[in-house]
């Protein structure tokens, strides 16, 4: 039991501060996941929803903290039974989302590793079990040094963790997993290649045969059954290939002008999700940021997901010399971890991208 015990604390703490990190690398992004669980269609917790970004911090640190602490084996018994309510919770969220297909993709390890939800599930329930086996050999978990430098070691992890959150939240994540990272070009990452593997679909069709209702199954091909066609369902048994990139747009009120401004040589796009939620303080800023872009020879243009009211208010407000143009909330939010953000592209590729606290570094 004792070595067993071992073994699950090394591989439960370690996974811990691995999937804490790369989310408390990008807080912001775990928060938009956590508004997701909230909603409507999933817990139907929307009351919840405004302290998503609180939420998401707390849970990130102390699941980064709970790692350290296991390993240096500091409060035993605090640090284990605290795994366990996480992981008992985690567990049933990420059960909820597969059984009843409600979130795609849970964000356990953010944007760096795309879990399905029965997959994130059969995660937790490996994680549960060796938790359990934690609990029970829980006299096996020793300090790993004299309690002065095992202390320090959990007030340092407490206090960098608080620190780096913080500092990824008032500027962008220390490493970006995402489509849109500086060096991917967005066209690219929105085509599909040509020997790449096409989505399997099966088909179960129903028809009615004599007053009973038999279904057929096939892969798309319409069945020779003589009796009355009741209907059909599908189901995907495999995506086939996923561009990195599927909802990316432009669009002004009467057309579709992604070819155009992706073909553009030097761009800055402008990205707030919801301009009534803008950050005022960086709204403020782009008056002389984009103004100074237009005189270099920068095509300047805004991405929103907000109404046309919205749009024409904030342009008059800032006196901003540029248009906004339409774009999927959850797409703003994704090209960039800010709002107001700022990206800048060559003919479709990033080449540089910044939090609005960081305009006065961008060089032009």
């Amino acid at each position: 039991m004792k070595y067993i015990t071992h073994i699950s604390r090394i591989f439960v703490g370690v996974l811990f501060i691995i999937s804490g990190f790369i989310k408390l690398n990008d807080p912001l992004g775990f928060s938009y996941k956590l508004e997701e669980y909230f909603g409507a269609d999933v817990l139907n917790l929307e009351f919840l929803i405004p302290y998503a970004l609180l939420f998401s911090v707390f849970v990130v640190v102390f699941e980064v903290v709970l790692g350290v602490f296991l390993l240096v084996g500091y409060k035993p018994k605090f640090t284990v039974y605290s795994l366990l309510a996480m992981i008992v919770f985690f567990t049933f969220l990420t059960f909820y989302s597969a059984y009843f297909d409600k979130v795609k993709d849970c964000g356990c390890f953010g944007d760096a590793l795309k879990l399905t939800p029965w997959e994130s599930f059969t995660k937790d329930v490996v994680l549960l079990v060796l938790i359990l086996i934690l609990v029970a050999g829980l006299r096996h978990i020793k300090p790993l040094f004299t309690k002065l430098p095992t202390t320090v070691l959990a007030l340092l992890s407490f206090i960098v963790s608080l620190w780096f959150g913080y500092h990824v939240l008032m500027h962008l994540p220390a490493i970006d997993f995402r489509a849109y990272a500086i060096g991917k070009n967005i066209q690219k990452q929105m085509e599909i290649p040509e020997n790449a593997a096409k989505p399997v679909l099966e088909y179960t069709w129903k028809f009615n045969i004599n007053g009973e209702e038999k279904e057929f199954v096939t892969n798309g091909s319409y069945p020779t059954v003589e009796g009355d066609y009741v209907g059909v369902e599908t189901k995907t048994i495999d995506e086939g290939y996923v561009p990195p990139i599927q909802d990316f747009s432009i669009e002004s009120e009467d057309e579709n002008l992604t070819t155009y401004f992706m073909e553009k040589d030097k761009l800055v796009m402008i990205a707030m999700y919801n301009i009534t939620t803008a950050e005022s303080d960086g709204v403020a800023k782009l008056k002389d940021f984009t103004d100074q872009a237009i005189k270099k020879g920068y095509t300047v243009i805004g991405l929103t997901s907000s109404g046309e009211a919205e749009k024409q208010k904030v342009k008059q407000d800032y006196n901003l010399n540029f248009d906004f143009y339409l774009c999927d909330e959850k797409v703003v939010k994704t090209i960039v971890r800010a709002n107001p953000g700022i990206v800048i592209l060559e003919k479709g590729t990033v080449v540089n991208k910044a939090h609005w606290n960081d305009i006065e570094d961008i060089e032009l």
